[in-house]
């Protein structure tokens, strides 16, 4: 029966292997922050170290990798190419996540703004307003004003 054009295709057998990006990512990110760490110095110091010891110092029925430790060289050289891009992967998440970041705080930024540019145009508005509200002392000193008005008529007409 061939293949209908409504309805999905039934998966078959992959030839790749499928994996979870999102996982690997994460594991590669884990990876990365290790490698980046004065504990794995230490802990790779200890293993060359122990790696030149044994194979220097141990009798020549036990050493594996005689002098210019080629095995060695080559288990670093394997390392440091699987090293490599787990950390340039970690990177591009990292500044992934970054430019994510950025926006929000941008989008942020600008909301603040546009607040901070409303509450100064009302903090005038208020100001202006004030202006033409009558304050204490204004209404004091026009008090004053009027009942030096309405004493003076009444010291004119005693005299």
């Amino acid at each position: 029966m061939p293949d209908r054009l409504d309805q999905p295709r039934q998966p078959g057998p992959r030839l790749r292997p499928h994996y979870d990006p999102e996982a690997f990512g994460r594991l590669s990110e884990r990876i990365a922050r290790f490698l980046g760490t004065a504990r794995f110095l230490v802990y790779m110091t200890g293993f060359v170290a122990v790696w030149v010891l044994w194979n220097v110092l141990a009798p020549q029925s036990l050493k594996f990798d005689p002098y210019p430790f080629i095995f060695l060289t080559l288990i670093l050289s394997l390392q440091a190419s699987y090293a490599a891009p787990l950390i340039l992967l970690a990177q591009n998440r990292q500044d992934d996540r970054d430019r994510v970041q950025n926006e929000h705080d941008r989008r942020a930024a600008e909301r603040n703004q546009a607040d901070l540019d409303y509450l100064t145009r009302e903090i005038a508005a208020l100001r202006m307003a004030l202006g033409e509200v009558a304050t204490r002392d204004y209404i004091r000193s026009e008090l004053q004003r009027l009942q030096e008005d309405l004493q003076e008529p009444q010291g004119a007409v005693e005299s």
